[in-house]
């Protein structure tokens, strides 16, 4: 099985295609948006299920996530931040950043995207290794999240931002209509939860500062409890709210 037929079965995409609401016409993008990397390291010959003939790696195939969702997960939390601000706007016209920054973060965070992949059937249409299935890889928050954020990114890649942006205000129109109020900042909310627990106060560090004075792009890693989660945005506090809000949604 060569790797671009890797993959979910032809019913199960069309039936993602019909939740997307877009026809792929490169299907593939579609399939490796759905491709977790044990299942993409098995074709390959490396897994443990069996499921493929070994075979020899191809040029630039060596790196572990090859024919996986990982590129795509990358794309596709870029796209969901720039729509997600861009509903935002439009829809609190009035709202400064100070409560702009929370709602997005709330939106784009883990427990969110992970509970928009199961509502939208991204779980069964998963494919990975069956060593991982019997695991229970497919319920775990981050491989959730990811999926949405590939499929978003094929969305993208295959048509634009028009599908892209369908899409999300589809997928996330139950929740962004539940916010009311904007919530409370991620930060506090991670520092009030780790002091009710006598736990020491979250660290954030800079990972990387990149991108040009007028389009600068930050990238936080936030630290607690022993646990640690990223945060990427276009300044240092929203970044920082990003990576507070995911590692929140771990230790809940």
């Amino acid at each position: 099985m060569s790797t671009a037929e890797q993959g979910p079965p032809p019913a199960v995409l069309a039936g993602i295609e019909r939740t997307v609401g877009w026809r792929f016409r490169k299907p593939a993008l579609l399939r490796e948006a759905l491709t977790h990397r044990s299942a993409a390291h098995e074709a390959r010959g490396g897994g443990t299920g069996g499921r493929h003939k070994r075979r020899p790696p191809q040029k630039g195939q060596g790196h572990k996530g090859h024919g996986s969702n990982e590129r795509l997960e990358f794309i596709g939390d870029r796209v969901l931040g720039l729509l997600m601000a861009e509903w935002l706007i439009e829809r609190y016209p009035d709202e400064q950043e100070g409560h702009l920054g929370p709602r997005l973060a709330q939106l784009v965070s883990r427990p969110v995207l992970a509970r928009i992949a199961a509502e939208l059937g991204f779980r069964e249409a998963l494919d990975v290794a069956p060593h991982e299935d019997r695991a229970g890889i497919r319920d775990a928050a981050n491989v959730l999240a990811d999926s949405v954020e590939a499929v978003l990114g094929a969305t993208y890649l295959d048509g634009g931002l028009e599908p892209a942006r369908a899409f999300v205000r589809s997928a996330w129109s139950s929740v962004i209509t539940g916010q009311t109020l904007p919530p409370k900042d991620a930060k506090t909310a991670l520092q009030e939860w780790l002091l009710g627990r006598g736990l020491p106060l979250p660290v954030y560090v800079l990972e990387a500062a990149e991108g040009p004075s007028h389009a600068p792009r930050f990238t936080i890693r936030a630290e607690a409890a022993g646990r640690s989660a990223i945060g990427e945005a276009g300044t240092k506090r929203i970044a920082e709210s990003l990576a507070a809000a995911d590692l929140l949604g771990q230790l809940l």
